[in-house]
């Protein structure tokens, strides 16, 4: 069950049938239960609170608990899998989850809404014919740096858009090192805030952003990266 990418009216990103499943649903799976029932108040503000049971999947979380997460479906009830922001399962601890309810033979329905990693590649204007998320690069600085151009290369090699994400706070060293690195005709994307007010999408090359002024300072971000012939 996808939620919003961050503080706005969920009904202006989610389909009234994400809706309609919430209301109905008891049983939830999530990372965080404090973030989760705030989705849920937003999208069924009558709702009852108390009537709310959560499963917690997060890094903290025994993998020998995950297949009790599932018992109610056994007992006839449905279960929803919530992601901190987006969809479950993509770029998200869920897939856990759902692996397991392949395993017992356990329907698995997708409901839709937004991706941040489509989202971006949406807007881009970069291959969306063959593209590859990376999820996070290595903290370390030479270690970040020899693995930007090692995607650099394969983006050359497979025409393929490489596409990855920095932990927010990080995001403005994550581009300054994307200048510093990549060829002048690189090109970069830059995904921002995505569906909210504040989003900011730009693709333009290495050359062209070391001449730009753009704050991502917390601000969750998409970037990719494509090197053409």
């Amino acid at each position: 069950m996808p939620t919003t990418l961050g503080d706005n009216d969920p009904l202006d990103v989610l389909p009234a049938s994400v809706q309609q499943q919430v209301k109905r649903i008891d049983f939830f799976i999530a990372e965080n239960e404090k973030t989760a029932r705030r989705a849920i108040k937003k999208l069924a503000p009558e709702k009852s609170q108390p009537a709310l049971n959560f499963s917690l999947l997060n890094k903290h979380t025994d993998p020998a608990e995950i297949p009790s997460f599932l018992n109610p479906c056994k007992e006839g009830q449905d279960v929803g899998l919530l992601s901190e922001a987006g969809c479950p399962g993509v770029a998200d601890p869920g897939a856990e989850v759902v692996k397991v309810a392949h395993n017992q033979g356990i329907q698995v329905i997708p409901m839709v809404g937004p991706s941040s990693i489509l989202l971006a590649m949406m807007a881009s204007g970069m291959n969306g014919q063959n593209f590859a998320f990376n999820g996070y690069l290595p903290i370390d600085k030479s270690e970040r740096k020899s693995e930007i151009r090692a995607l650099e290369k394969l983006s050359l090699e497979k025409n393929q858009a490489q596409s990855f994400i920095e932990t927010p706070y990080r995001n403005n060293k994550m581009l300054e090192d994307l200048i510093q690195v990549l060829s002048p005709a690189t090109r970069i994307c830059v995904a921002c805030d995505l569906t909210l007010a504040s989003e900011f999408i730009a693709t333009r090359t290495a050359s062209e952003w070391s001449k730009t002024k753009v704050d991502l300072h917390k601000r969750p971000t998409i970037f990719i990266l494509q090197k053409d012939y």
